[in-house]
């Protein structure tokens, strides 16, 4: 009996200490990131480039990630996470060295590229704690991981400052940054990942047994099943980095290439595309308030744009902390996400309306604290919705894909926001209006249909 206790107790104590090793991933890459962002634009424009050749070069990343989401995510699912995680991590630190050492606009370029293509360590450490956690826990453990994320995204940008201030700051920051994900590929290689096998049976094994991947009838997918779980838990579950390694890259290119566009093809045929469009309607929606929002603070109000600055970290701060919120919201809705979506989503389309018609800086300041906790639970909720009715043995292909929907997002925003800004200041959010009201209403909709799914697949099992 005390054996039984103490290996319980062990269990518990090994799979808290995975998934806090997870946060601090999340931490230290935004951390990371955050350095290199805001200074990308200056650098280019330091090399000599024209402000449309800086434009072109600034959406290189966001085009190559737009491809790339589903399909690194999709290899996530094929190979296992562990090989994944620690290639987009080596990957991505070779890219931010490449920066580092980039003294013209051609290997500029050329930094981004892996970067680009690789830079998914975040949605795979998403779909490493979904693997891990039961649907009630995942809400709060996703929350806690953005939160973590969060909080890094507005420290870097502080250090990146400061390393600036220094001769050659540019350079030094990007080897920093470097550095910094050599060290989570170096954490990830130490983590417990015979344990991750254990707690991902634990974690599924109910749901999985009734729960068919994406929208698809059991007994056509089946076989796919029990290939994919054992492939993902032997890719988990390796000896040592170095073995998993190498049994990846002996393993035949065309049968992984099979997997992932079998996978793919079953995302992209599956009846999900209301929760796609739900995602890229508010995407677009969220950043068209953020798009202009300096410029629009200083024609509206003549604030300086010092002080938009700190109105954006006070924002930012808020929705770090808003993480640590998912959890006893969810527990409230009694773990109804499809409502609570709605509801956030409801709130986020009645905050912008609020910004856009403000007639005083503290009103801007009462919605941008309010927006900054429903983007935080609505993020959550869109990514816990595709996961519930896509499954989990293709966690990495749907959160992957949710990627993607947002890439074609943050393509189309900044080119509805200029067009909107011929017309007014506040044409980007009222526009966001528009589009947040579009999803409600898809949302009222398509919601009853949802539940009474969930419902029918509670009866079969």
């Amino acid at each position: 009996m005390n054996n039984s206790a103490c290996s319980i107790y062990h269990k518990a104590r090994t799979h808290s200490r995975i998934i806090t090793c997870i946060y601090i991933v999340g931490f230290m890459d935004l951390f990371g990131v955050s350095m290199i962002i805001p200074l990308l634009s200056h650098h280019v424009k330091a090399l000599g480039a024209s402000p449309t050749v800086a434009g072109i070069v600034g959406s290189t990343y966001g085009v190559l990630q737009l491809f790339s989401s589903t399909i690194v995510g999709s290899w996530s699912d094929v190979v296992g996470r562990r090989y994944s995680l620690l290639t987009c991590l080596l990957l991505s630190a070779f890219g931010y060295g490449l920066l580092g050492l980039s003294t013209s606009i051609a290997l500029f370029v050329l930094a981004r590229i892996p970067v680009g293509l690789f830079k998914h360590s975040l949605s795979i450490c998403r779909a490493l704690l979904s693997d891990l956690v039961s649907e009630a826990e995942r809400p709060l453990v996703m929350g806690h991981f953005n939160a973590a994320s969060s909080v890094g995204f507005i420290l870097g940008p502080v250090v990146g400052g400061y390393l600036t201030e220094h001769e050659g700051g540019f350079y030094l920051s990007s080897f920093v940054c470097a550095s910094i994900f050599l060290l989570n590929s170096g954490l990830v290689c130490m983590m417990p990942w015979s344990e991750t096998l254990n707690h991902r049976i634990d974690a599924n094994s109910n749901t999985n047994s009734s729960k068919p991947y994406v929208g698809q009838n059991n007994s056509s997918v089946g076989n796919h099943h029990g290939h994919s779980s054992s492939t993902t838990a032997h890719g988990s579950a390796g000896a040592s980095c170095g073995g998993r390694w190498k049994t990846a890259l002996l393993r035949p290119a065309w049968r992984q290439l099979t997997s992932m566009v079998v996978r793919i093809r079953m995302v992209a045929s599956s009846d999900m595309w209301d929760v796609f469009l739900v995602r890229l309607l508010m995407a677009v929606s969220i950043m068209l308030y953020y798009s202009n929002f300096s410029l629009a603070m200083e024609e509206r109000f003549d604030l300086k744009p010092k002080i938009t600055g700190y109105l954006i970290s006070y924002s930012s701060m808020l929705g770090a902390l808003a993480g640590f919120l998912v959890g006893p919201v969810t527990h409230v809705y009694g773990n109804d996400m499809s409502a609570l979506l709605l509801h956030s989503t409801v709130l986020t389309c009645l905050l912008i309306l609020l910004y856009s018609t403000a007639p005083s800086v503290w009103q801007v300041v009462l919605s941008s604290t309010f927006f900054a906790i429903s983007t935080t639970i609505g993020r959550t909720c869109i990514t816990d919705l595709e996961l519930q009715r896509g499954g989990t043995q293709a966690s990495g292909t749907l959160i992957g894909a949710g990627q993607s929907v947002t890439a074609v997002g943050r393509i189309l925003a900044p080119l509805l926001s200029g067009l909107a800004q011929e017309f007014s200041p506040c044409g980007p959010p009222n526009l966001g209006v528009v589009l947040a009201l579009l999803a409600v209403g898809l949302l009222l909709i398509r919601t009853p249909k949802w539940n009474s799914k969930s419902k029918e697949k509670e009866k079969n099992s």
